[in-house]
């Protein structure tokens, strides 16, 4: 299933949505603003929120925390000691770890796990000003999950000044 998103334009306190392949509404970005960390919700179309995303405070490195129904879900940072300069480890709570590496800056990206891919982030196949897709390759995966992933590596990265990502 391919979902459309919008890049943000001034930050985390804007409100977005996420449209299917189709465009239709499926999740609502709502941006909290005026917090002292970068944090927002990721809703369905009823409003019901699905995850909540939030900057992870006082960290040797920026994580970025993902919880469901207020249980932690999972932790995003960079990897350390790689031979990829743009390359994220999201850590699930069961120890599962999802890779995640490309182009953050020009979405341009693959989340996999074991090697194998769940979820391609391309702005190429695209001809929408300002939108990349986030293209879920499996069937049992959880699409707001890797929406949320997708959405929190691009916020590292635009943190980190990761400049050396567009050397090409």
């Amino acid at each position: 299933m391919r979902y459309l998103v919008r890049d943000r334009l001034l930050g985390f306190g804007d409100d977005y949505w996420i449209e299917d392949e189709h465009g239709d509404k499926q999740f609502l970005v709502d941006g909290k603003a005026l917090r002292l960390r970068d944090t927002f919700e990721l809703k369905d179309r009823e409003g019901r929120v699905l995850i909540d995303i939030r900057e992870k405070m006082l960290a040797l490195r920026d994580t970025m925390l993902i919880e469901r129904d207020g249980e932690a879900l999972a932790t995003i940072r960079r990897k350390r000691l790689s031979l990829l300069r743009n390359h994220y480890r999201v850590t699930l709570v069961d120890g599962t770890e999802l890779d995640v590496s490309g182009k953050i800056l020009d979405r341009e990206f693959a989340v996999e796990y074991d090697g194998e891919l769940l979820a391609v982030i391309s702005r190429r196949v695209l001809h929408l000003r300002d939108t990349y897709c986030v293209d879920v390759i499996r069937e049992d995966a959880d699409p707001a999950l890797l929406i949320a992933v997708a959405v929190c590596v691009i916020e590292l990265a635009e943190k980190q000044g990761d400049d050396d990502d567009r050397e090409d």
